[in-house]
């Protein structure tokens, strides 16, 4: 049988695929990297088994056998920054790798091709399950994300999931046919898997497609009373996560860029919703910052309004008196009460 068309029309649109994702602002750089580097690792590992199997090409089935161990982080990863402070972003990706090299390089000293394959089975696994929570956990979640992509990328994570569980059930079946000595079994095997990867790359790439083609939202979408809430509601759940209000300089510009809204619509939603300017709205969370500060650490009121984003020990007194009621001081020895 000739397996290799199959496979090389996988590399091909996985490859499209790729290029289509490359094209997309998620909202961070490195959400897309690391999507395109899933595509290219599909890409490749198609290629290789193409290579392999069509043409007898052996030389590189150590690396054909290594790449899926990388599929399940990078398309976690590509989810997971997205939900992820800034400052734990580097970590993140580098514990995931890391952990995907060094199983990459056990098969030459601990591990044989038998085992490698249960750890790709535990993989893929894992990282289905991950993907799964972290669609559990809801869209507001996705607080780097464009507001716009969020629902659709929402919606991704589930057929990312759903194929990193396909990919368990074909590379189980396929390395017990191996193990059996049934190689005539796993060649019929991977041109079945190939085609339900070609069906699941077309729909990466349909899905690719619409969010190339997605559009930010005009400013006259913001009409409706719940448009506003929706967005205030998405304001704090940024503010809260990446505790970008700690930054003295943060300006409303730099809000509405960090959450790819459009400055008028952010600035209109806080004013409808919270009847404040987004000045007030972000020293609300500087100020309820500072009082836990205030509740649970013996630090000065200086530092605290230092830490707590604040400018000046004066303007921190005064935004917290007219929020209190009462000052700093008086706050710390009589709490809320």
């Amino acid at each position: 049988m000739m397996v290799f068309p199959l496979p090389l029309l996988t590399f091909v649109m996985a490859a499209v695929a790729g290029a289509l994702v490359w094209r997309i602002d998620f909202g961070l750089t490195v959400a897309r990297n690391l999507f395109a580097a899933f595509f290219a690792i599909v890409a490749c590992g198609a290629l290789l088994v193409g290579l392999r199997f069509g043409y007898g090409v052996e030389q590189l089935i150590p690396l054909q056998r290594a790449l899926p161990l990388f599929g399940g982080p990078l398309l976690y990863l590509g989810f997971a920054v997205l939900a992820t402070p800034s400052l734990q972003t580097q970590r993140l990706i580098a514990l995931h790798l890391g952990i995907a090299v060094a199983a990459a390089a056990l098969p030459n000293t601990l591990l044989g091709w038998a085992g490698l394959d249960s750890v790709i089975a535990l993989s893929y696994s894992v990282y289905a399950a991950a993907i799964f929570w972290l669609w559990r956990k809801g869209q507001n979640n996705l607080v780097r994300a464009r507001l716009e992509m969020v629902g659709a990328l929402h919606r991704a994570m589930l057929w990312a999931a759903g194929f990193l569980v396909a990919m368990v059930l074909i590379d189980t079946a396929i390395a017990i046919s191996f193990a059996l000595q049934r190689s005539d079994k796993a060649v019929q095997l991977i041109s079945f898997g190939s085609i339900g990867l070609i069906g699941l790359m077309l729909l990466a790439i349909i899905t690719a497609a619409s969010f190339g083609a997605a559009r930010k939202p005009q400013p006259a979408a913001l009409d409706l009373e719940d448009d506003m809430a929706t967005l205030e509601q998405a304001a704090a759940v940024f503010l809260t996560s990446t505790q970008l209000y700690l930054d003295p300089a943060l300006s409303i510009d730099r809000l509405a860029k960090r959450m790819h809204v459009p400055m008028r619509n952010l600035s209109a939603a806080i004013n409808q919703t919270k009847a404040m300017n987004v000045s007030q709205y972000v020293n609300g969370f500087r100020l309820a910052h500072a009082a836990r500060l205030l509740r649970d650490t013996d630090q000065s009121v200086t530092d605290i309004a230092a830490q707590s984003g604040f400018l000046s020990r004066s303007n921190f007194y005064r935004e917290f008196q007219r929020s209190y009621t009462q000052s700093p001081a008086a706050y710390r020895l009589g709490g809320e009460g």
